[in-house]
């Protein structure tokens, strides 16, 4: 933002051929930049609008939410978290600021860390680097939906070889995309989808899915994700995905099942819930195709290890 205001400066009272200059080092500038970023700044207007009305987030119903929860914290000695305001509000927002279920939200997350210890204790983006950056297994959309809301894509079909990306790898990158998704307010309040295309899905990919990964998918996703899931997409799925489906469906409680949409390769079918204006070619959106990976958005992740660290001391005592 800085070089844009000084880019615009400089073109102050030049010439033709000098504002050409300054308009190449801009082009260059933004071509430059990576496609992710983690947006951290503060909500827009229009964003508090959304939290008031969806979230009851008002100035009252925070400082209120504030300190019944550090109450409830300060007298639970088997757990800790981290106190300051930014950091409890992780839980608040998608409990709409009662303190009493944030406070469950946090003893579900601390049990679930507890008992996947053995995947999650340390957890590091570095760890998963080569997973991270060349297999493209995850992936986020550059741009929000129409709605404002991020795009994660998770690729199940032939893209994923469980071999080099193991079911348990799978669940440590999504682990730390949700991480990064945590410090954006925006994203808090006006939360996340999921696609998960499943194009080439076969038998390899099929005895990765075993029960204890659903159980391990599932329990994350509906008990120990501070974050608003509105709607998970499944796309590209043929008949062999219900093979999966049977794993996974006595797994899904009610509300998130009623966020669940099916679509096979009918891509009409999913731009009824997100339009073709904000989706790439790939999913007969009018964007251009998909040319990123985790190679591109992994330094955004990287860039905010020290919250990931802070997460990571907390939990069970």
């Amino acid at each position: 933002m800085l070089l844009f205001t000084e880019v615009s400066d400089m073109s102050k009272g030049q010439s033709p051929a000098s504002l050409q200059c300054v308009s190449e080092i801009f082009v260059f500038y933004k071509m430059a930049q990576p496609p992710f970023v983690i947006e951290t700044d503060p909500p827009s207007d229009e964003i508090l609008k959304i939290a008031h009305d969806e979230l009851r987030e008002t100035p009252e119903n925070i400082a209120k939410g504030l300190e019944e929860l550090r109450e409830l914290l300060n007298k639970d000695k088997t757990m800790k978290y981290e106190m300051d305001d930014e950091f409890l509000m992780f839980f608040l927002r998608p409990c709409k600021f009662y303190a009493q279920s944030a406070y469950e939200l946090m003893k579900r997350i601390a049990d679930y860390r507890a008992k996947y210890k053995d995947i999650l204790y340390d957890l590091l983006p570095e760890q998963e680097k080569d997973a991270f950056t060349n297999h493209n297994v995850v992936n986020v959309l550059t741009n929000r939906d129409h709605k404002g809301r991020r795009v994660l894509l998770v690729n199940l079909g032939a893209t994923w070889n469980p071999s080099k990306v193991s079911a348990d790898q799978l669940l440590r990158i999504l682990y730390m995309v949700h991480l990064a998704a945590m410090l954006e307010p925006e994203t808090q309040i006006r939360g996340a989808v999921v696609i998960m295309d499943y194009k080439g899905l076969g038998m390899k990919q099929i005895g990765a899915m075993t029960p204890a990964f659903a159980m391990k998918l599932m329990t994350f996703i509906q008990d120990a994700m501070p974050l608003r899931l509105k709607e998970v997409h499944f796309v590209n799925n043929p008949m062999l995905f219900n093979v999966v489906w049977k794993i996974i469906k006595p797994l899904v409680r009610e509300k998130l099942n009623k966020r669940i949409h099916f679509h096979g390769s009918k891509m009409e079918s999913l731009h009824a819930f997100i339009p073709p204006t904000h989706l790439p070619e790939d999913y007969q959106g009018n964007n251009p195709p998909i040319n990123y990976t985790g190679k591109d958005w992994y330094p955004a992740i990287e860039g905010h290890v020290d919250h990931i660290k802070k997460w990571n001391a907390c939990g069970k005592v």
